[in-house]
């Protein structure tokens, strides 16, 4: 899985980045959370799958190769370009004080902690840390006050020399010096910190944080130094993987395998690599989990045809025809009828031995802390309403959108009612209230109270669209006035002159769009049907049987697109099918004339001033992407219903992010963003009120919605100091309401965590909120002889 480049400008960053697309982002590290007196929840949380096995079924020794994005930029965890591969390779190498467990709490870790509390409160905040005896460095120092030191001078922020992505939480303390003895570090904070159990995760050896130097550079490609049940032994950028070994002065529980080993795989590339078993653990998208599954079934055999794959399309009926025109007496048919037939059966052997390889892995699946939202830019244009951004809310369904991406994959499918955590975490509570569920009556009505109407769609317009397309057609028109006025005999052309090569330019057009027509059966199928993926543009709403005359747009798409239905032609049929006055499919006889219909203004789109309320929704056109445009395809759908229009726009994924979400160039979006424990810290940024620069541009920190209050600040600013958790807990419910009711993101559903493993390995797999224990994973023990093998009953 791969991630969005979000531009990291300010020194107060979220931990974790944004992510897109389900299925092809992996999650960044996991904020800790507050630990102790977690109040009861009646959300279930759905457990994690990693063939749980205790130690003693766990072999001793051998490889396991786990896949991923790429290779990492950094080996420094703090640094802006620090990645997933980032998260997951120190994981296993450094300490982590507080690791989260499978409800997504933090947890004290025995193997480096013995204790940690706050002991004071007046006058300041003071944290006692008793660490852990035997805990030591690779190197064979004591992990102690001065690691502590180092890495808080490097991360507060008050030398600017250090390179550093994020100081949230550091910037806070007062002093670091050693307790009662070496074991003993005592940290006194400036002010009240509720989250200082984030602090010191991964926690790096002196060596690395103790200059500028050794933290810009030092720690990019390797660890002087490292504490976890793996060391660093190697980083291949030929190979593109990073190996880790068993760690031999490790004093925890040792690891079971002599090495773990990364790789560099891109998503699209998985299914292959796990047929030519490259990788043991991987993880994957949707359709490679169906073939995993269908693998373990049984397939085609004795001469049936195959249950799935290559040739599993074809009829009884077709497979006969095809072997009688191969038979037959016409030479140059039954010669192209044969290739084909050769064809088809090398592509189903050669399906049939993928499959059978792929009968060696098992998918795990659970949901992945993390959520995608549907974010409203609420900058400028109509969502800079927020009665328009509540009437958008208010039209999703948003148990159907839900169901689309977690019920095929047979996952709880529950919509997610909080921006700040996650169902079964103490912090979580179902703040949509605040905001109202689907109500299409009540959609309609804030719209109408803020301006758009059908029959402000109806009155003479200049041919622009409100919303950020809108704003671009302005700019144009600026520059086109600007332009010199035509020539004297050219404006003096009578309206019939007009009328007449108007006239002549439409006939011409019909004739040549019969001749396509015509040459359709010559056109590469495959051809018309594939635009290039940057460019897919269409609008929903538009070409609506039974709509006001003078009112209707043509659907924007590349020619490939418009020429044949593409994948997305259902979702656009659903929309226009939701429009009252029409039925999609049904045609007239050749040369019927068109009913004359007089305006009717209780259907077609809505608009002000003549303007149509159309909203550019841009989506990635990236092969891991299906699943999000399929949701976003069934937003537009929704939208459709009250009469706003979208303009669907795929954009590379690369560009999608970068270019158009964090820039602000949309007016809806659909993104994710991982999970966190520390909402108080880690959600700040996203939800924080812009505030106007110099230049008369907005900063946004995180909030790429551009939509935020002092009051949501506020409470944000009163839960971080708060160290009494449940007290903390109620503030950022609260604000979790105001944000609803705000209404600049919309939280979906949570997202599906798949991953690929060897059937033989135990203790991996889809680990949901909890993180790995890397020295427990390895392959399962072969049962002894003589043991009764399980019976099925």
């Amino acid at each position: 899985m791969s991630h969005v480049g979000v531009p990291r400008g300010t020194s107060r960053k979220r931990r974790s980045l944004a992510l897109f697309t389900t299925g092809v982002l992996s999650l960044p590290v996991l904020a800790g959370c507050s630990s102790g007196g977690d109040e009861a929840t009646s959300v279930a949380v759905t457990p994690q799958d990693i063939a749980s096995a205790a130690r003693a079924q766990v072999a001793e020794g051998g490889t396991v190769n786990w896949a991923i994005d790429a290779m990492p930029a950094t080996l420094n965890a703090f640094q802006a370009d620090a990645d997933s591969a980032t998260t997951r390779i120190t994981g296993a190498l450094l300490p982590t004080l507080f690791p989260l467990d499978a409800k997504g709490r933090p947890q004290l870790n025995p193997d480096y902690l013995e204790s940690a509390k706050v002991v004071e409160t007046e006058p300041k905040q003071v944290v006692l840390y008793r660490l852990n005896q035997q805990a030591v460095w690779s190197d064979g120092r004591e992990i102690g006050a001065p690691d502590f030191v180092a890495q808080w001078r490097a991360l507060s922020g008050k030398d600017s020399a250090f390179w550093t992505a994020r100081n949230a939480g550091y910037e806070r303390i007062d002093k670091i010096e050693r307790g009662a003895d070496d074991l003993e570090v005592k940290v006194t904070f400036g002010k009240p910190y509720a989250d200082w159990r984030s602090l010191f995760s991964p926690l790096y050896p002196k060596q690395v944080t103790g200059s500028p130097d050794a933290f810009n550079d030092g720690a990019r490609s390797t660890l002087k130094a490292t504490a976890g049940p793996f060391r660093l032994r190697e980083v291949d950028k030929e190979t593109g993987s990073v190996t880790l070994a068993r760690n031999p002065r490790w004093w925890g529980s040792p690891a079971k395998l002599d090495s773990l080993v990364f790789k560099a795989v891109k998503p699209q590339d998985r299914t292959e690599a796990l047929t030519e078993g490259k990788v043991d653990v991987a993880d994957i998208d949707a359709a490679a989990a169906n073939r995993i599954v269908q693998a373990a079934r049984a397939t085609g055999g004795n001469g049936a045809p195959p249950a799935h794959g290559p040739g599993s399309e074809v009829t009884p009926a077709q497979a006969l025809r095809s072997w009688a025109l191969a038979h037959g007496s016409d030479e140059e048919v039954a010669q192209e009828a044969q290739e084909a037939r050769d064809d088809k059966a090398k592509a189903a052997k050669a399906y049939a031995a993928e499959q059978s390889d792929l009968r060696l892995y098992a998918v795990r699946k659970s949901l992945e802390p993390a959520y995608t939202q549907l974010a409203l830019n609420g900058e400028s244009g109509p969502l800079a309403d927020d009665r328009v951004r509540r009437a958008v809310a208010r039209a999703l369904d948003r148990q159907e959108l839900a169901d689309t991406v977690l019920k095929p994959l047979g996952l709880p499918a529950e919509p997610l009612g909080s921006h700040l955590a996650l169902a079964g975490q103490p912090a979580y509570k179902d703040g949509s209230d605040a905001l109202g569920s689907q109500d299409t009556k009540e959609a309609q009505a804030l719209l109408a109270d803020a301006g758009w109407t059908r029959e402000g769609a109806l009155k003479k317009t200049d041919g622009t669209k409100a919303g950020s397309e809108g704003e671009k057609q302005k700019d144009t028109g600026k520059k086109e006035e600007e332009k010199p006025e035509k020539k004297e005999d050219e404006a003096d052309r009578t309206k019939e002159e007009k009328t007449k090569e108007e006239e002549t330019k439409e006939e011409k057009a019909e004739e040549e769009k019969a001749e396509g027509a015509k040459d359709d059966g010559k056109t590469d199928d495959a051809a018309r049907r594939e635009p290039s993926k940057d460019d897919g543009l269409y609008i929903v709403g538009d070409d609506k049987p039974g709509e006001a005359e003078g009112t209707a747009t043509h659907v924007i798409a590349p020619a490939p697109a418009a020429a044949a239905p593409s994948e997305d032609a259902p979702a656009r049929i659903t929309a226009q099918d939701r429009q009252p006055g029409g039925a999609a499919g049904a045609y007239a006889p050749v040369g019927t004339a068109a009913p004359v219909q007089a305006p009717d203004t209780a259907r077609g789109p809505l608009g002000k001033d003549g303007k149509a309320l159309t909203l550019r929704f841009v989506l990635p056109s990236g092969p891991g992407s299906e699943s999000l445009r399929s949701v976003g395809d069934k937003i537009a759908a929704m939208l459709d219903t009250i009469g706003i229009r979208t303009d669907i726009t795929k954009v590379s994924d690369d560009s999608y992010f970068r270019d158009h979400v964090a820039s602000g160039d949309y007016d809806l979006a659909l993104y994710s963003w991982p999970a966190t424990a520390y909402p108080a810290t880690d959600n700040r940024p996203i939800f924080a009120k812009p505030v106007p620069a110099t230049d008369g541009s907005l900063l946004v920190e995180q909030n790429y919605s551009r939509v935020g209050t002092d009051h949501i600040d506020q409470l944000f600013d009163e839960a971080v100091s708060e160290l009494d958790e449940k007290t903390s807990r109620d503030l950022m419910k609260q604000a979790d309401a105001r944000i609803w009711a705000a209404a600049g993101s919309i939280p979906l559903y949570q997202r599906p965590q798949l991953v690929a493993t060897d059937r033989k390995l135990v203790n991996v797999g889809a680990f949901g909120f909890g993180v790995p224990h890397y020295q427990d994973i390895g392959f399962k023990k072969p049962q002894s002889a003589g043991a009764p093998a399980n019976k099925t009953k």
